[in-house]
């Protein structure tokens, strides 16, 4: 039986105002977390300096206002865009919210066909952290939402023709075939994958001229845990592929982030943000793999590494 269309109407009215529920709280939160920095920049200059007294703090490092104005004016718009992509039935319908959408949606369309569209509801999200990332070209908006049903998602949003649209790219851990896939010899060859990856062995190798390396699928909505892992891969710290990977885990030891992004990382224990490029093949009856390029130490949608390569001195000889 046909609902009378009294129901129908607030069965619609409800539906949008669950839908704006998650704009609102990233617009709460965001404001929330400027006043608390303002605050904190006003504690700091009214304090009192003993003589002589060396600061923790200084003008270089204190918080910009630029910054906390950006959140400010990005929140609301983000959330909309995350809430439109989230409600959007197809893949077509969520292209209209992302980044670069004519040169996404065949990535969008290959991805889809192998994996599937995840059903998240923006009413069952609640906003955990926010924060800025420095990239090249501009300052992106990075978020983390909470779902009810204990799933965590990150995205990161960049303004592109006056929108603020989403990294999908970064968002779906986008790779060109599913990891395990490419681990059990299907698919091509060779592709990219954005995975995570873990160093073995990290103090007793450090004066080995190789880089000794573990890769792990992401798990979507999971990112504190660690999916499939890979075969041992050495990369030679001679070439700039080994002196970027180690550089990214020398960064992430001294609890640094890659284009100095605000919002702290939830990764695995020990492991680090990938975009590499790897080769299987089969030599002697026994399949194998090699890392063929490392592309960035990061999920973003550019192409920089994030990390200066690190060039290591060889150690001294013992007399």
């Amino acid at each position: 039986m046909e609902k009378p269309a009294s129901a129908r109407g607030k069965q619609g009215t409800r539906k949008r105002k669950n839908r704006h529920i998650m704009i609102k709280l990233m617009l709460v939160w965001t404001l929330v977390l400027g006043l608390i920095v303002i605050g904190a920049r006003k504690l700091w200059h009214s304090a009192p300096q003993e003589r002589g007294e060396v600061k923790s703090v200084n003008e270089a490092t204190a918080p910009d206002p630029d910054d906390i104005n950006l959140m400010q004016t990005a929140a609301p718009l983000c959330g909309r865009a995350f809430e439109g992509f989230l409600t959007a039935g197809t893949p077509e319908a969520r292209n209209q919210f992302v980044l670069s959408p004519v040169t996404t949606a065949s990535r969008m369309s290959r991805f889809y066909d192998m994996n599937p569209l995840v059903n998240i509801k923006p009413e069952n999200l609640t906003i955990d952290a926010t924060g800025l990332v420095r990239l090249p070209g501009g300052d992106a908006f990075e978020a983390r939402w909470k779902s009810k049903d204990g799933r965590i998602f990150d995205a990161v949003f960049r303004k592109e023709n006056d929108e603020w649209r989403l990294d999908w790219d970064h968002f779906a851990r986008y790779s060109d075939y599913p990891w395990p896939l490419f681990i059990a010899g299907s698919g091509p060859d060779e592709g990219e994958f954005r995975l995570l990856a873990r160093e073995r062995l990290a103090a007793e190798r450090k004066n080995e001229p190789e880089i000794s390396i573990v890769l792990y699928a992401p798990r979507f909505g999971a990112p504190e845990e660690a999916g499939l892992q890979s075969p041992e891969f050495l990369v030679s710290r001679e070439k700039t592929d080994g002196q970027l990977l180690d550089a990214a885990f020398e960064q992430a030891r001294a609890g640094r982030k890659v284009f100095g992004a605000d919002m702290a990382d939830i990764n695995p224990d020990g492991m680090i943000r990938v975009r590499v490029k790897v080769r299987r093949f089969d030599e002697d009856g026994e399949r194998k793999f090699e890392i063929t390029g490392v592309t960035a130490c990061h999920w973003y949608s550019v192409d920089e590494p994030g990390v200066e390569p690190l060039v290591r001195q060889p150690p001294a000889e013992e007399e």
